[in-house]
């Protein structure tokens, strides 16, 4: 896929990450530019410690770079204001994490239902979407039960429908398999691609897991600072 073919989604320019500890600087990475088309679901891989996480977080407008720009669209999304930064992320993006965050005494479709209550839709609407959504996952038999009685795989499955409730154009998970077993890990990739697809999303996914990897329509790996772009299909089964 090329991004002459498609709309671009989302682009970087430039990124720098610096962490400053007393008069020391660590610079996580550098010069980090890529463009994502809408539509493509990107893998974003890298050892422990690489970055990956903290590139995600930039991506979500959850952290800031130290430099560069980071493009939604048209929209220079590193130039908004603390307060609009938060409407576009609670409008725009949908969030899956490798730890689900699931708040244990709810239950599923109370889960599922929150990003809606918090923005004051009526309950019983919101009840009926989480409800849908959770029907989308395969947990509709699942819904009254809280976390703490679901699977890690089924937990994660919650997680996935809360993200997607609000309908946001961009979906990005951090190792959102990285908690699981092989098999499991298979089901929730399987779903991701199935909703990424289904929804018309565009996706990145911060793994290390080849297999996932894989199967994603483009690689880049972030390795010692810097990005570089790997044809999945080359990536080695492990």
């Amino acid at each position: 896929m090329h991004l002459t073919e498609k709309q671009e989604a989302v682009r970087a320019e430039g990124l720098r990450k610096v962490f400053r500890t007393g008069n020391a600087e660590l610079v996580l990475f550098e010069n980090i530019t890529f463009q994502v088309a809408r539509g493509e679901i990107l893998a974003i891989m890298g050892q422990s410690g690489a970055g990956k996480s903290t590139l995600l977080h930039i991506l979500g407008t959850l952290d800031s770079a130290s430099a560069g720009d980071l493009y939604f669209g048209e929209l220079v999304v590193n130039s908004l204001t603390e307060e609009a930064a938060a409407e576009f992320r609670n409008r725009e993006l949908g969030f899956v994490w490798q730890f689900h965050y699931l708040l244990p005494e709810f239950t599923a479709l109370e889960n599922v239902a929150m990003p809606l209550l918090v923005r004051g839709r009526n309950r019983i609407e919101s009840l009926q979407e989480a409800l849908k959504w959770l029907r989308e996952v395969g947990l509709e038999q699942r819904a009254h039960h809280r976390p703490g009685e679901l699977s890690g795989g089924e937990q994660q499955r919650v997680a996935l429908a809360r993200a997607l409730i609000t309908k946001p154009r961009v979906l990005l998970a951090d190792e959102p398999t990285g908690d699981l077993d092989s098999r499991t890990a298979d089901v929730i990739f399987e779903l991701i691609a199935t909703l990424h697809r289904d929804h018309q999303l565009t996706s990145l996914v911060a793994t290390h897991n080849h297999s996932f990897a894989r199967r994603c329509d483009r690689v880049l790996r972030l390795e010692q600072g810097r990005l570089e772009e790997i044809v999945p299909a080359e990536l080695p089964v492990l």
